[in-house]
């Protein structure tokens, strides 16, 4: 019956999927940071390498955008054309594995019709959904930290190639976003509740290590053709200096600073960006500190990527109407799960523990049906990662709390815009519907271990 129902939330993630695939063929071609990806996979599916070609004939190795993302595309434009449409194809097929991967996940943990209901929203959920013609990364990712967490050993288990496993889909998750190998340990060890801390300890440091091994290769070529060993890729500095430039919280064009105008070598380039912008903070920190609401305001308050992206794409295919209204779609039932992600942390009871997670759940809620939502989400991952001895551990609620704890964090510190916030969206979707039940640990183990 499980394995009945995780094919149902598969079938119904492809369908719907090729739906908006069949929709957007022919109309949305890359636009934004998608020229790029796409114009990297089309080069090295020619065989170029991940180069640029300039207009005077010069051709230089490049890593400013992560390789991950326009290496999957490459390797489906080598079989079936370099086209927007192939592109849009591999968004629904990782989509549609990571929506049947949810329902895996929620199986551990909630009854069989709640996994099913759970993960068939996260099939269908308008953000992730109307995103997958767009050739950026973002839903991607999502989806790699879903499978990742699906390959983990279920409760109970000991299985050391699972954890291999969830290490290699996150090493392809960091080439993709270098920033969730901030996630990756911490990501293990919520998922692995009923294993002792040493054993929980052990095995994110092993998904980790196969994780970094995963993506060695890339970074052993960006210490020969970039002469820097950046781990992924040579664009932190430029986003730190965003960060620190940035009026409105989210990107910003940027004036080379005095001292890096005539540095042209990129990886050079990143690293004196990067000294800039250390400097400013150093100099400014409460300048710097003051623009963290705002960031996490336009991370959180309305994701709306597929909106932008389209109409940004085509804007006589999909008018500012349609992307007024979908982006309410979006923020409305985004705004509704994560009201309902918080309050499912609340449980009547006396319990200290119980009582301060509540008051963190309901001042979230406040905030969740209020204009400025972002602050419910902090609050949603503070609640998600307080626990009183005698309820079943949560690995949906512990993960939603590192994951959407740790994305604020990035942000804050870098710079914001709704689509970086999709990552967040499977993980509080299934938080949803994880309400917290108080019962032994060993019910929970037994209950939850079933296949």
């Amino acid at each position: 019956m499980k394995r009945r129902d995780t094919l149902i939330v598969a079938a119904v993630a492809g369908l719907a999927r090729l739906a908006v695939v069949a929709w957007a063929w022919g109309k949305f071609p890359p636009t934004g940071d998608g020229h790029f990806y796409d114009l990297f996979a089309r080069r090295l599916a020619s065989g170029l390498g991940y180069t640029v070609a300039w207009p005077d004939g010069a051709v230089t190795y490049a890593a400013h955008y992560p390789v991950g993302y326009p290496a999957i595309l490459a390797l489906a434009y080598r079989v079936l054309g370099a086209r927007p449409e192939v592109a849009a194809l591999v968004n629904a097929a990782i989509g549609t594995a990571a929506a049947a991967c949810a329902h895996r996940v929620a199986i551990r943990e909630l009854s069989p019709r709640l996994a099913l209901v759970a993960s068939l929203v996260v099939a269908l959920h308008p953000a992730l959904l109307l995103y997958t013609p767009a050739v950026m990364t973002e839903g991607v990712a999502a989806s790699l930290l879903v499978i990742a967490l699906a390959c983990l050993p279920a409760n109970g288990e000991r299985r050391a190639a699972r954890v291999v496993a969830a290490g290699l889909v996150f090493g392809v998750a960091i080439l993709v976003r270098p920033q969730i190998a901030l996630l990756v340990a911490p990501l293990v060890v919520a998922g692995l509740p009923s294993w002792s801390w040493r054993g929980r300890a052990l095995a994110g440091g092993a998904a980790l290590a196969v994780a970094l091994l995963t993506i060695a290769p890339w970074t052993a070529r960006n210490c020969v053709r970039m002469k820097r060993c950046a781990p992924v890729s040579v664009n932190g500095g430029w986003n730190l200096l965003i960060g620190v430039e940035t009026d409105s919280g989210s990107w910003t064009p940027l004036e080379a600073p005095g001292a890096c105008k005539t540095v042209w070598d990129e990886a050079e380039k990143d690293l004196c960006f990067e000294r800039a912008a250390r400097a400013d903070i150093a100099a400014h920190p409460g300048a710097w500190l003051a623009k963290a609401p705002k960031k996490l305001a336009v991370t959180f308050d309305a994701f709306a990527g597929a909106p932008w992206y389209l109409h940004a794409s085509n804007p006589a295919a999909f008018g500012d109407g349609a992307k007024l209204a979908w982006g309410a779609v979006e923020t409305v039932v985004s705004r509704l799960l994560l009201l309902a992600a918080l309050l499912a942390c609340v449980r009547r009871s006396k319990d200290k523990v119980a009582l301060a997670r509540a008051a963190l759940a309901l001042a979230g809620a406040a905030f969740a049906v209020s204009r400025t939502g972002w602050p419910a989400y902090g609050l949603l991952a503070a609640a998600c990662l307080v626990r009183s001895r005698d309820e079943a551990p949560s690995p949906i609620r512990a993960a939603t709390g590192v994951v959407v704890g740790l994305t604020m964090l990035t942000h804050a510190v870098f710079f914001g815009a709704g689509r970086y916030g999709l990552v967040v969206v499977p993980l509080v979707t299934l938080a949803a519907f994880a309400c917290v039940r108080a019962r032994p640990l060993s019910a929970s183990v037994s209950s939850a271990s079933g296949r």
